[in-house]
């Protein structure tokens, strides 16, 4: 249980503060566990009501002070920039060893957590300032306010946009990304421990020491999401996997943070009365050796505000004895290649829309973990929705495909929680209409191909699917290993077991296209290539992987069947400059022998285990045909290669990252700013000059923040905005327009 002392006048206060009440703070003795010495901030001037504004409000949920600046950024910056709402949660101190100096620091100051502690805090606080204002040191009011845990929380407020908000729970952090700390969020949510305790600050108007309880934890995180009524919640990736050897490939603390987040989540969503919200989730420390989102200008932007954060000039611009900012991440601000790059590991699906007869149209998303549907009867009607279906826990990002008897399938994958830790785990899941246009069936688990959450912390892709003229479905994830696995319906019905289908060192999510002559093709990116299953003739075995040749992508991929009806062509965006390229695969039909990939330096052999090969592609069910429930592949003998022809889009100065929605008529891509930007589609893309495109060319950007990726359906684009506004933009370019925003209150939304 918490534990509470005296907090009446400060929880009084606070409780002012947060009903949008103006109150001054007093100043009340204490002390802090593990402080060589407790400061606190004088009473000055009045206390500004914290305000959300109407529209989007985002709130983002981290571990530690700075992933928010390491992986959300620039995303961060563009909310910030937007005049919307926008809430940063940190769930512990971040307290580390106590020491605030450079590893290399001759002369490092005495180990004191707590004030490394604010010092971090002093460096966030100048980091929001200045990425909001343009002045570090534009003032915050700081004070103390009750959480639905029973303790308390520190709550910091922009004096000059009272919109912008930093709560800092306080909890001790583990202080080591993969040793055993059961005195942890890892600890806590695997009951190793009873109660986890807080880590005070020096100078935070937080009076009393506490400890949570994991329901406690839970409890709180939900209690902010309340009070700040988000439409948008940026976490951390709850499942980043595991190395070789076994280690967690992100920090522990970042892990199980996102995984406490998910359960706050869970339990805000059963609250009456709340906006719907859509999640964003990303990736961490391992994206920093994938290959790098952002522009050399963008890149620069970010690690200005790292810089910022580290007080790498040494002034002393705010006054605290404890430091202005993280003189730690001083050493090398821009991190491990993370200052380059940005990576959701969620949303990227460009196939959430899907056609329908007559010009109708059905577009998918998820807001408040439940699948989100939108209608339009017919080509000049207007959208209706969102219509929240029943059935929770799904993840952002959903994929759709159209059956042969016109009826709409959706694909996703779900996390239940359950009441144990062992009982967390990810499962691929279906959702199939009933009658073409009508109503939806219930979610139909098709499990994962992992053995448990332990072994690879549950991190499968989004899914990817092709249906044959029979109605039967084949699924595809990369797995936690980092392999193709595949699951396919059976003629009587039921489904097949998950088969590997090969590959190494894949990344990002599969994606699978149908030609005009029913022949499939799954490409998957890797960091250095894209890799493709494809059948020679329609109903025949998969044949992969083979290798394309292709470059190093952003790992955000979109496949269609080409227009013209000549195989499929391949969206992707070129790392660091984001330009968009198309890839015209002919046919989609065999591999032919290769001697390397082009994509990969040192031209690796197939079989390889360098990350981004070929691969062997053994595994249970291989080379078995229709019929069997297996998923029907071969695998080339030797080294074999699809060849596309690629061809670019003019799109210099729009870049940007993730992947390229297509409709009939136009192309769109999030651009830089983080908002949507569209083209029309050139008629016979221009082949990939020796230098990239000279200039912008015919793009228009969008006055919203994207959530997710555009889509494409005949006769425009479609897309979501963190509101969870759907809007559309029609191929002929008279503007976009925008729905209204999801009602506030799950009452009011049909299920």
């Amino acid at each position: 249980m918490a534990r509470r002392g005296r907090r009446g006048l400060a929880a009084g206060l606070a409780a002012a503060v947060l009903l949008g009440v103006a109150g001054t703070l007093a100043g009340v003795p204490g002390t802090s566990a593990d402080s060589r010495t407790r400061t606190f901030p004088p009473a000055g001037p009045a206390v500004q009501p914290v305000r959300t504004t109407a529209g989007e409000r985002v709130v983002q949920i981290v571990a530690h002070p700075d992933d928010d600046l390491f992986f959300m950024n620039p995303d961060t910056a563009q909310s910030l920039a937007t005049g919307r709402s926008v809430t940063s949660v940190y769930l512990t101190a971040g307290e580390s060893d106590g020491v605030n100096a450079r590893r290399d620091d001759p002369d490092p100051p005495a180990a004191d957590r707590a004030a490394y502690a604010e010092a971090r805090q002093n460096g966030i606080r100048a980091a929001y300032a200045e990425m909001a204002t343009g002045d570090r040191t534009s003032p915050w009011s700081r004070t103390a306010v009750p959480t639905a845990g029973g303790g308390t929380a520190e709550l910091d407020t922009l004096r000059a946009k009272p919109w912008i908000s930093l709560v800092w729970v306080q909890l001790h952090e583990a202080g080591s990304i993969n040793g055993d700390r059961p005195h942890s969020l890892h600890g806590l949510w695997d009951g190793r421990v009873d109660a986890l305790s807080s880590q005070l600050s020096s100078g935070t108007p937080v009076r009393e020491d506490f400890a949570y309880t994991k329901r406690q934890v839970v409890e709180t995180v939900a209690g902010l999401l309340r009070r700040f009524r988000p439409t948008f919640v940026r976490i951390q990736d709850p499942t980043p996997g595991r190395t070789p050897k076994g280690t967690y490939t992100d920090h522990q603390d970042h892990m199980y943070g996102a995984r406490f987040a998910q359960a706050a989540l869970a339990r805000y969503a059963a609250v009456p009365g709340h906006p719907a919200f859509g999640v964003q989730t990303y990736l961490g420390y391992s994206t920093g050796a994938l290959p790098r989102t952002l522009t050399p200008a963008d890149a620069e932007a970010k690690l200005r505000t790292l810089k910022t954060y580290a007080w790498t000039d040494g002034t002393d611009h705010c006054g605290a004895p404890a430091g202005c900012g993280d003189r730690k991440v001083a050493a090398r601000p821009a991190g491990h290649g993370w200052a380059q790059t940005v990576r959701h590991t969620r949303g990227e699906s460009t196939t959430w829309a899907q056609p329908g007869p007559d010009g109708s149209a059905w577009a998918f998303s998820v807001l408040d973990q439940r699948l989100a549907v939108w209608h339009r009867a017919g080509a000049t009607a207007k959208w209706s929705g969102p219509r929240l279906l029943g059935g929770g826990g799904i993840d952002g990002g959903v994929t759709s495909l159209r059956l042969p008897d016109g009826r709409a399938a959706v694909l996703g994958t779900r996390t239940t929680l359950g009441g144990r830790a062992a009982d967390y785990r990810r499962d691929v899941v279906l959702r199939v209409q009933r009658a073409p246009g009508g109503d939806f069936g219930p979610w139909a688990s098709l499990g994962t191909p992992e053995r448990d959450d332990a072994s690879g912390t549950s991190a499968i892709s989004a899914p990817a699917a092709v249906v044959d003229p029979s109605g039967r479905l084949t699924v595809f994830v990369r797995d936690s290993a980092h392999r193709l696995t595949g699951r396919a319906g059976l003629p009587g019905g039921g489904w097949g077991p998950w088969t590997p289908l090969g590959g190494s060192g894949l990344r990002g999510d599969p994606v699978a296209a149908t030609d005009a002559s029913g022949r499939h093709t799954v490409l998957v990116p890797t960091p250095s290539s894209v890799l493709a299953w494809t059948q020679g003739e329609p109903g025949g075995p998969l044949s992969g992987p083979l290798r394309t040749g292709l470059p190093a992508t952003t790992l955000a991929l979109n496949a269609t069947a080409d227009a013209r009806g000549d195989g499929i062509r391949l969206w992707y965006r070129t790392p660091v400059t984001g330009e968009v390229r198309g890839a015209h695969f002919r046919g989609a039909g065999a591999g032919v022998p290769g001697t390397g990939d082009r994509g990969i330096a040192g031209g690796t052999t197939a079989g390889s285990p360098q990350a981004g090969t070929a691969g062997t592609g053994t595994g249970a069910g291989m080379g078995k045909r229709a019929g069997t429930g297996a998923v029907p592949t071969t695998v080339p003998a030797k080294a074999a290669m699809l060849v596309p022809v690629t061809s670019f889009v003019p799109s210099t100065g729009v870049a940007g990252f993730g992947p390229v929605g297509r409709s009939d008529g136009l192309l769109a891509v999030r651009s830089r700013a983080g908002m949507l930007a569209t083209t029309p589609t050139e008629a016979r893309p221009r082949p990939v000059p020796g230098t990239g495109p000279a200039a912008r060319a015919g793009w228009t950007e969008g006055g919203f923040l994207l959530a997710g990726a555009p889509a494409g359906l005949p006769g425009g684009i479609a897309a979501i905005g963190l509101d969870g506004t759907l809007h559309w933009t029609p191929s002929d370019r008279t503007g976009t327009a925008a729905l209204q925003p999801p009602p506030e209150g799950r009452d009011t939304l049909r299920r």
